[in-house]
Formats: structure tokens, sequence, C-alpha cells
């Protein structure tokens, strides 16, 4: 049996996604046996002592012949060969959103460290080209192993009772999101369409909601909401809007998707395996949102038949899946 070693730390670094993909690996470690032992190892935060010295400490008392780091965020010190998962290059595409120092962060570490791995796991297809233009990574090393959903989410859901219709968006609140294009859009929603909007996440609208709230259209922010919360949320949407400019995958359009939820995203944001059941326009365009969200009312049957394939889709991208993907590239590199 061929050791492996995981870098298993959760980190307050580490974006909700990263957590997920992590924690995924970790609770199916048998999926890997008999030919792979995933072993945890780490402990601490990132850029401090536990991630420079403890880390590799550890991987080398390990005796694994090979070490998975599940994001950007890895030792200096690498003294067994690796593989490196890049969710997504965010940071790169849209720089001037981020300080200085993280663009300084990408170019000394993750670039150097990307070009010395085994292989590079990525998310979906369009990563590959940002792991080439920004890391200098050759896409001959770059493998795709697109993330998973949980099987709750493909479990029959209470639909709630909601007094008014809503739309739903998912995730975090950061300019790459460009939740401004979203409510812009929402509020552009012709009167006899009462759409209220739900987000997760903190109230942070301040005087927007004034600009933005028409004809007794409501915006609702629930805050850190539990998984049940979510699918039911999820459920109980007309449809999920999500208009960040760019995701590595972007699991809550997957999630909504294996609900039975309509997805509208940017373009940009939509992994291979989820366009086809998704209604896209382009960053930043609130005109075509709009029109987007009209046609959930104008257009019934095209919009059953996406989420139909939507569904279709979340069956096939598990856990379960994912991870014997992974397996299947510890084994390419360990030469199984």
């Amino acid at each position: 049996m061929a050791r492996v070693a995981l870098d298993a730390r959760l980190t307050r670094q580490m974006s909700v996604g990263m957590k997920i993909h992590t924690q995924a690996l970790l609770d199916r470690r048998a999926l890997f046996a008999p030919e792979i032992e995933l072993i945890p190892c780490g402990h601490g935060e990132n850029f401090g002592f536990a991630e420079q010295l403890q880390l590799p400490l550890d991987i080398s008392r390990s005796r694994a012949r090979l070490v998975h780091y599940p994001t950007q965020y890895l030792p200096l010190l690498r003294p067994v060969p690796y593989i490196l998962t890049i969710h997504d290059l965010i940071h790169c595409r849209f720089a001037e959103l981020y300080e200085t120092k993280v663009a300084w962060y990408y170019r000394a570490v993750v670039a150097p460290a990307a070009r010395s791995a085994q292989r590079v796991l990525v998310d979906d297809e369009r990563s590959i080209e940002d792991c080439e233009r920004f890391l200098g990574v050759d896409a001959a090393r770059v493998r795709v192993v697109p993330l998973g959903i949980e099987s709750a989410f493909l479990e029959p859901v209470d639909v709630p009772h909601v007094a008014r219709p809503y739309l739903f968006y998912a995730g975090n609140h950061r300019e790459h999101k460009d939740l401004p294009t979203l409510l812009a859009a929402w509020a552009a929603l012709p009167e006899g369409i009462g759409y209220d909007l739900v987000v997760t996440g903190a109230d942070d609208f301040g005087d927007l909601r004034a600009r933005y709230e028409r004809f007794g259209r409501r915006l609702i922010a629930l805050g850190d909401i539990d998984e049940a919360t979510l699918r039911r949320s999820y459920a109980g949407a007309s449809a999920l809007v999500h208009p960040a400019l760019w995701e590595g995958f972007g699991l809550t359009m997957l999630e909504a998707m294996a609900v039975g939820t309509p997805v509208i995203a940017c373009r940009d944001a939509v992994p291979h395996p989820l366009a086809p059941a998704s209604v896209t326009f382009g960053p930043r365009d609130v005109a075509a949102v709009t029109r987007a969200i009209v046609s959930l009312r104008t257009e019934p049957d095209a919009w059953a038949a996406r989420v139909a394939a939507g569904r279709r889709a979340a069956e096939e991208l598990t856990w379960d899946r994912f991870v014997r993907r992974i397996a299947a590239v510890y084994a390419e590199v360990l030469a199984l």
C-alpha cells in the first residue's frame, strides 16, 4: 500500500469551498484503499510556524511517497514529491481587487510551487489556461477533477411555503462576486414581477436598500445558515442567480441544480459540466440578467428542460466520484 500525505488543515484563510473539498477527502479516506493509504497531516493556521516548519516535519514522519496540498497555502520546504490543487486564480485574474502582497505571494510562492508539482489539479477545464498564463505550468501536467455534492442534496426536500416568490444568491459578498450587478438587475424588473431577493451572509447593504428595493420587493439577508437551511432555501427559490465574475467551480450552482432550482449565472463562472443546464449572461451585463429572470415566467418549458439537465449533472458529480478521480491521479504519479 502506497502512503500519500494530505495537508488536512482547515484554516481561517481557506474559503468555504476549499474546506468542503478537503473535508470530502478526509471523510472518504476508505475509498483510496487498498492501493493507497491517505494520511492526514498538519495543524495550525496559514503563514505561521506550524505551516512552515511543523507541517514538513509531520509529512516527513508520515513516510509518505507523495503529498497532496489541496490549496495554494503550502510550506516553502517541501521534502516529498507533491500534487497541488489550484481551485481558481481569481486573485491573479482580478489583481486590482486585492492588496499588492497577494500578487507577490502568487508570484513568489504559488507559481514556483505549481511548476515543481508532479501534477496540478483544477476543478474545471477553464482553469487550465489560467495555470499556463499566470503560473507558467505546462498544461500536460494539469488534471481536471470536478468537485462533487453531498448525497443529502440529492434527497427529497420539503419545499418551504413562501408568502412571496424569491430569487436566491448563496455566497460571500466579495467584490469579484459582483453583487451590484445582481442588485441592479433585480431592481430593473418590471413592476408586475414581484420577486424578493434573498442572499446568504451579513446584511451589509446599508443605503443600497433605498436604491434597489422597488414596488414592495424586499432584500433579505439570511446571515450564516446551516446546510439544512441552505437546501430549503435553494428548494424554495424561483432561481439561483450567480453574478460572480469567475469561479473555479461554483458549488452553489451544483447544489441548486441538485434540488431542482433553475440557475442563472455569469458565463465565466459556470463550469463546463453545468453549462448546458444554465442560462448565462456576460460579466456585469445588467440587462441580460434582468431578461434571464423574466424568462423564468415567459419560457417555462425551456426552463423545465434545463432543470432536468441540472439534476442529471448533479447525480453524476458526487464526492465519491471525485475521490475516485483523485485516487487515479495519485496512482498515475506513483505508477501503481
